[in-house]
């Protein structure tokens, strides 16, 4: 997994930074298959705390552009919504990881580690 362990209340990065960031970690969540709501908060949770309230809008944007798409299907009697990532989704997450790549040695710059 590519995604940077987080825990939002040690680390407050700037809006655009962990926005790509929690982008970033639904589209790994869903690399590997089809997924929904509550069991991509599962799967993350050792990463990234995001609460129901944080993901869904993130599911909701990432569909509107086309990286992921939802498909309704009936789970003991309740419609629950899955969720899968795109060809456009996989090209997105490639991108983030090649930046996030170049962007290490930033970190350790910052962090005191590279002069």
């Amino acid at each position: 997994m590519y995604c940077i362990v987080l825990r939002m209340a040690e680390y407050q990065p700037e809006a655009q930074l962990k926005k790509g960031l929690l982008d970033a970690c639904v589209l790994v969540a869903l690399e590997t298959g089809e997924s929904y709501g509550y069991k991509i908060i599962e799967d993350t949770w050792h990463i990234i705390e995001i609460s129901e309230s944080t993901l869904y809008p993130i599911l909701k944007r990432l569909e509107a552009g086309g990286l992921l798409t939802v498909q309704s299907r009936e789970h003991n009697g309740r419609l629950r919504k899955y969720y899968k990532i795109t060809k456009r989704g996989l090209e997105r997450l490639s991108e983030f990881r090649t930046s996030i790549r170049g962007m290490d040695k930033l970190y350790k710059y910052i962090l005191g580690g590279e002069k």
